[in-house]
């Protein structure tokens, strides 16, 4: 009869053991399985793309360069690629500017951007107001202005584009200092030379998971 009953005290205890590890078990699976859905995503900088379209003529000649660093300060993290933009800070060194014409950099570096106040590098804070526009809090110049964009996202890249006009930061004294620099090669068939101060703007943004 003893026997009998220490029996049962076992069979209990032991039965009550592994329903406590299952249930652990259990709340571990959920837990990993929880934080393994769990992305953070953040801009890329080192795979993110900028690049622009300046004018020449009255003909209105495009001239394309891009940007080839890009420094963000603090990078957010986000749950999506979205929430991962909203909100970032940038700058880009006026040192990275690149047109494949060694000539055409120099003078871009120090007739235009040379000119203005405080622009060794632009910089940018980024807003999304909805699910294709926004706009950057843009400085150049010593200026902050609004530059408005609109962007379009595919899986893990955002294609963001904006038409800057550079009198917005007070940019005139720059395009008539590069247009001087380049009066011939600015001047088309109807003999006026021009530089026009509105630039097109195209990146192309990419994430990375943290």
């Amino acid at each position: 009869m003893k026997t009998s009953h220490t029996f049962l005290v076992i069979s209990c205890l032991s039965l009550a053991c592994w329903i406590g590890c299952k249930k652990t078990t259990k709340r571990s699976e959920t837990s990993t399985s929880s934080a393994a859905t769990t992305k953070q995503y953040t801009v890329d900088p080192y795979r993110t793309e900028i690049q622009w379209t300046a004018y020449k003529t009255t003909d209105k000649i495009p001239v394309d360069g891009k940007f080839t660093q890009i420094n963000l300060k603090n990078p957010k993290g986000g749950a999506t690629v979205l929430e991962a933009l909203n909100g970032t800070e940038f700058s880009i060194p006026v040192s990275s500017l690149f047109t494949d014409n060694e000539v055409r950099d120099y003078k871009l570096k120090t007739l235009f951007f040379g000119v203005m106040k405080n622009t060794i590098r632009l910089s940018g804070k980024i807003h999304l107001t909805d699910e294709q526009n926004g706009y950057i809090d843009f400085s150049m110049n010593a200026v902050v202005e609004k530059l408005p964009f609109t962007f379009t996202t595919a899986g893990n890249e955002t294609t963001l584009t904006a038409i800057m006009n550079t009198d917005s930061w007070q940019a005139q004294k720059a395009i008539a200092s590069i247009n001087e620099a380049c009066y011939e090669l600015h001047k088309g068939p109807d003999g006026v030379s021009k530089t026009w101060s509105d630039v097109a703007i195209r990146s192309k943004i990419r994430y990375k998971l943290k």
